[in-house]
């Protein structure tokens, strides 16, 4: 991810603080030039929610260093996962990052030189929208598999399915089709199928529908 592509995503989060153009433009000069002070940062960003502690433990450490760390951004997605470097950076944008995105969880490794974002995405990773498919594996539970159920390439089984009740309350044409696996291609779908099937999930409870990533 350059850091074109991180100042859009920034822009987005600011635009819908309605934040103003000229503050946009600073904040933009700031962290490709590295200038940026972490006071400024902490000023603009007055609103947003407080760093965890672990976050704000990381930011105290970075504060008292000079120089440049490699960063990189792991991404959890509901269905699948992504690594991204974010190249080198100076410690003040590193500070802002996570003044920016106090939901990212960092973790700096022993050497101090590397560090780690954590993001937790509500969405599909672009292979999953490629690859991912519901159906019901040998022992009739609800599984995501990475292409096709009869690849048999698991990456989620969900909860076990009442097959005798199904097969009296629901048309052949969809049995063959949970079967033959359900195509999943983005969020909606995927929750679509988790919320149409746990009505004749074995054990009814809140967790079914809770993701996990």
């Amino acid at each position: 991810m350059t850091e074109f592509s991180l100042w859009k995503n920034l822009k987005k989060r600011l635009r819908r603080k309605r934040r103003p153009l000229w503050m946009l433009g600073g904040i933009l000069f700031c962290l490709l030039a590295g200038w940026c002070a972490v006071s400024y940062a902490e000023t603009v960003y007055a609103e947003t929610p407080k760093p965890n502690n672990n976050n704000q433990s990381i930011i105290k450490t970075l504060q008292q260093k000079q120089g440049t760390l490699t960063v990189k951004l792991h991404q959890l997605y509901v269905c699948g996962e992504e690594m991204r470097p974010l190249g080198r950076m100076m410690t003040e944008q590193i500070v802002q990052l996570l003044l920016v995105h106090p939901e990212w969880n960092a973790t700096m490794d022993k050497d101090q030189s590397t560090i780690l974002f954590e993001e937790r995405i509500d969405d599909l990773s672009e292979h999953c929208k490629a690859h991912a498919y519901m159906g019901v594996d040998k022992k009739g539970n609800l599984t995501l598999y990475d292409g096709v159920p009869k690849k048999e390439k698991v990456v989620r089984t969900f909860f076990q399915l009442d097959v005798r009740y199904m097969e009296s309350s629901l048309p052949q044409d969809k049995l063959d089709k949970l079967s033959r696996g359900i195509r999943i291609s983005d969020i909606d779908e995927y929750n679509s199928v988790l919320s149409t099937y746990s009505d004749y999930a074995m054990e009814q409870n809140e967790k079914v529908m809770k993701p996990t990533y």
